[in-house]
């Protein structure tokens, strides 16, 4: 569909980690009118942030962004299609189905050539070093972070490495000690009281204070320290096959904060994982998964080991905190139409 679009596309191809990032940074924006990304959710996560890297951000980041799925994962382009499907399911009264492998990648293409931009949530993180991360996808620590990097062993078995490194992580069921803290999605907070002073002007994160500062009074304490997993979803899938967030949007201005406490048993977490697929998994009413609406979270790991992940990357492990910056950049996708009356 794109060749029959007649698009004009320059191909740029990234060699090595981080390359995307650096070939974004320093690119002459302006000889494109979108950037498209055929891979994983990894790359367009270092397009994002060479994006944020420029001195021009805020201009550079209202770059149109379009994603073909060409990884593993492809948590962004599935999150495309069900929006797009939701929207136009509810004008004609049908079920969104998903979609995966080349009929995603067909889906996506389509959405490509109707060339129709809505907006982009992107999540400020902030880890204990100092360093600054944009996100669109995903943050997460324990099961999940865990399965996502275990799995690159397995990449050669494409999107089944998750299945295969799932099904391993279950057999030895980890618990991480930590604590958990957000500011729900009702707060009528503008700002922190604190305030969070930095020499970092891209984004100012107006809801956060320093991680050394205890979070402000009217965040949400969470009592458990002891978690199988923490996820919170920026979109409405994890993968291709698992809808973690169902209600989820593209600019909805939310953190969608999952935490599955101990105790779980491996039967429960198992069918939860497959329930996802529906996205009916909190239809059981598990007392082990908590699902909450958040602007802001402060996660701090007190397990001296563990993985953390942002958009499906591994990240230095440690304190971090995180705010939504509702609809700052832009995607292509079929959210609206608009119609003409004569």
């Amino acid at each position: 569909p794109v060749i029959k679009a007649e698009f004009s596309a320059s191909l740029l191809q990234a060699s090595r980690q981080n390359h995307a990032r650096d070939l974004v940074r320093s690119a002459d924006l302006t000889q494109w009118d979108a950037l498209v990304v055929l891979s994983g959710d990894g790359l367009l996560f270092e397009v994002v942030n060479g994006l944020m890297d420029r001195p021009d951000w805020e201009k550079a980041i209202q770059t149109p962004l379009g994603i073909l799925p060409g990884g593993s994962g492809n948590a962004l382009a599935a999150s495309v299609h069900h929006y797009t499907r939701v929207f136009v399911c509810l004008l004609v009264l049908c079920r969104a189905s998903p979609v995966w492998g080349e009929d995603l990648l067909t889906s996506c293409g389509f959405l490509l050539c109707k060339g129709l931009v809505s907006k982009l949530d992107l999540i400020s993180i902030r880890l204990s070093s100092g360093a600054r991360l944009f996100s669109f996808l995903s943050l997460a620590w324990g099961f999940v972070a865990d399965v996502d990097i275990e799995s690159e062993q397995f990449r050669q078995l494409g999107a089944l490495r998750f299945l295969l490194s799932t099904l391993l992580r279950l057999a030895s069921l980890r618990v991480y000690q930590g604590k958990l803290a957000f500011l729900p999605a009702d707060s009528e907070r503008q700002s922190a009281s604190a305030g969070f002073s930095t020499a970092d002007s891209r984004l100012p994160d107006h809801l956060l204070v320093p991680l050394e500062q205890p979070v402000p009074q009217d965040w949400t304490l969470v009592e458990e320290q002891e978690f199988v997993l923490v996820l919170a979803m920026f979109q409405s899938q994890l993968d291709e096959e698992l809808l973690a967030a169902p209600d989820a949007r593209a600019d909805d201005g939310l953190i969608h904060l999952f935490y599955v406490t101990a105790g779980i048993s491996r039967t429960m977490l198992l069918l939860l994982f497959r329930a996802m697929q529906s996205g009916t998994h909190l239809d059981w009413g598990c007392s082990h998964l908590v699902y909450r609406r958040a602007r802001a979270l402060r996660l701090e790991p007190l397990s001296t080991a563990g993985v953390m992940t942002v958009d499906g990357e591994r990240v230095e492990y440690g304190p971090l905190q995180a705010q939504v910056h509702r609809g700052v950049a832009q995607v292509l996708y079929l959210k609206h139409y608009t119609t003409t009356q004569s």
